[in-house]
């Protein structure tokens, strides 16, 4: 097994952990919700924000306040190396997060090719970013609303036979800089960066770029892959996050568990 699975690993290729994230199947007495189809994008700080779950994420937030050194809009953006990492519900709840301290925060879904948010948010997903980009709506017309006070989203649009173009675009880097000036914090869901090139490009783009490593999922080959592209273009990422690490496992978890759960106490 050649994957990723303690913060030693993340550490052995030079890169600084934010956070580290429980597996969503992990919690003790977990509330079960027969009706949740897809329990890997869940809106977890919504949900049950006394979770160690949502800890996490309000630690990786808090991370990324104290390390940043951007003006007054912090602009963010997320991917993995492959897919199925978390990187879709890292974003989702790290702009909850946010949200919840009282930023104005933006969530934009940069995934052209496979876009979820909107599934996620259950929002309309053709008025979105590439309605924009092609000049059928304004930026002011593909902002949604939520049920997340502070929180607003952009969907992806209709997907696009171009995405790399679009996202390579001057009406890109326009429309992320006029943002910067409405919100204080913009995140970015981006494609993986192993099988397309988008997640390098919208990298130009942002202030933080965060990877998402899943624990015991994320090959080290394409780790390395993911670090070496980024360099290519003078890049490199502001940190990662272990995410789904099992209480079981021998760093990382389950103390985390035992001081949280001491700390808060279960109900």
């Amino acid at each position: 097994n050649n994957s990723i699975k303690t913060v030693e690993d993340l550490e052995k290729f030079g890169l600084s952990v934010l956070s580290i994230i429980p597996s969503i199947g992990s919690q003790k007495n977990k509330k079960k919700e027969p009706n949740n189809k897809d329990i890997h994008r869940r809106l977890i700080t919504t949900e049950d924000p006394k979770s160690p779950i949502s800890e996490a994420y309000r630690t990786l937030r808090t991370s990324i306040v104290y390390s940043s050194v951007s003006g007054d809009c912090n602009t963010i953006m997320v991917s993995s190396p492959g897919p199925g990492e978390g990187k879709t519900t890292t974003v989702c709840n790290l702009a909850i997060a946010y949200a919840n301290l009282g930023k104005k925060t933006l969530l934009i879904d940069g995934d052209l090719r496979k876009p979820v948010i909107n599934k996620v948010f259950n929002l309309d997903k053709e008025n979105g970013l590439t309605s924009y980009m092609v000049g059928h709506n304004t930026s002011a017309e593909i902002i949604q609303s939520t049920n997340v006070e502070n929180l607003s989203i952009i969907t992806s649009g209709i997907t696009p036979p171009n995405p790399s173009e679009l996202l390579n675009s001057e009406k890109m880097k326009n429309i992320i800089n006029q943002l910067r000036s409405e919100f204080d914090v913009i995140l970015i869901d981006s494609p993986p960066m192993v099988a397309v090139t988008d997640a390098i490009i919208l990298s130009k783009l942002v202030d933080s770029f965060i990877l998402v490593c899943r624990s015991g999922v994320t090959e080290k080959g394409a780790l390395n892959r993911s670090i070496k592209s980024l360099e290519q273009v003078g890049g490199k990422f502001s940190g990662a996050i272990l995410n789904a690490i099992n209480q079981n496992m021998i760093y990382g978890g389950g103390y985390y568990y035992s001081y949280y759960q001491y700390y808060y106490g279960e109900k």
